[in-house]
Order: C-alpha cells, then structure tokens, then sequence
C-alpha cells in the first residue's frame, strides 16, 4: 500500500517538474530589468549632458555678444559673467559658478579695439547623476563640457 502511494507521489512530482507555467513572466521580468535600468540610466546621462551642451554653447555665444558690445573691459566682463550665469540657470545648471566657467581673451592689446576679436570659452562639469559621494570622493565622475564662440567687435566702434 505503502508503495503505492510512493510511486503516485513520484508520478505527480515528475509531471508537476516538466509544467513551465508561470516561468515565461519571470524571465521577462529579469530580462527586461537587466536591459531597461541601463537603458533609462542612459537615457539620463545623455539627458542631462545635451542640457549643458546648450547651456555652454548659449553662454558662449552670449558672452562674447555682450562683451564686445560693452563700452570699456570692465563693464564687458560684468556683461558676460551675468550672460553666462543666465544661460546656464536657463538649463538647470545654476550651481555652477559662471564667473568660474567663463573664459575672455581679447585679440588686441587694447581689448575692445576697433576690428579685433573677442574669444568667450564656458566650460561646466556634469556630474554623472545617482552616484554616491564617496564614490565622487574617489573616482572623479563629472564629464567636462565646453563651447568656444568667437564675437567681433564692431570696427566703426567710437572710443577706447
């Protein structure tokens, strides 16, 4: 009697061990996690990073504009900081400092010359996003990115 129900028990294990019902769910649902939790996080990295490419380029080309638009150096170089400060709060990035950022250099010796050159660089660091600070205290996890405009300065300018 006893070996009977054994070899019943037996039968239905073996039966129930082939049934795959139910399995197809889980191995989606692991699938798609591996696959999707890189992708989003990608996603937002390339996010975030197309943000400050818009940011640099607008302060850029704005700081250069301002600057040399400006009446003297000094006024210029307030002109651009405020510019920069603007275009990079317009794209989220208004921790970053934009005096810092910005960079003037001027192609002649008197700096707003008639005819001359003024060259405005911006560069921000884009902090990779969801990583812990004592990882950022270790490995350096920001991606530099930089614009580089080219303003002229008006060469039927009156003054200097």
């Amino acid at each position: 009697m006893r070996s009977w129900r054994v070899v019943r028990w037996w039968r239905a294990r073996v039966a129930a061990a082939g049934d795959d019902s139910g399995n197809a769910i889980v191995e989606f649902l692991g699938a798609a996690l591996l696959i999707l939790v890189p992708v989003v996080y990608l996603v937002l990295v390339l996010g975030r990073l197309q943000a400050a490419t818009f940011a640099v380029e607008g302060a850029a080309r704005e700081a250069g504009r301002a600057f040399a638009r400006a009446e003297d150096p000094a006024t210029g170089a307030d002109r651009a900081v405020a510019a920069v400060g603007l275009a990079l709060a317009d794209q989220g990035f208004s921790e970053a400092d934009p005096a810092g950022a910005l960079t003037l250099d001027c192609s002649s010796v008197p700096c707003l010359a008639p005819g001359s050159e003024v060259v405005a660089e911006v560069v921000v660091e884009v902090p990779l996003p969801f990583v812990p600070s004592f990882v950022r205290d270790v490995v350096p996890m920001e991606i530099p990115v930089s614009a580089r405009h080219v303003a002229p300065v008006d060469r039927f300018k009156v003054g200097q």
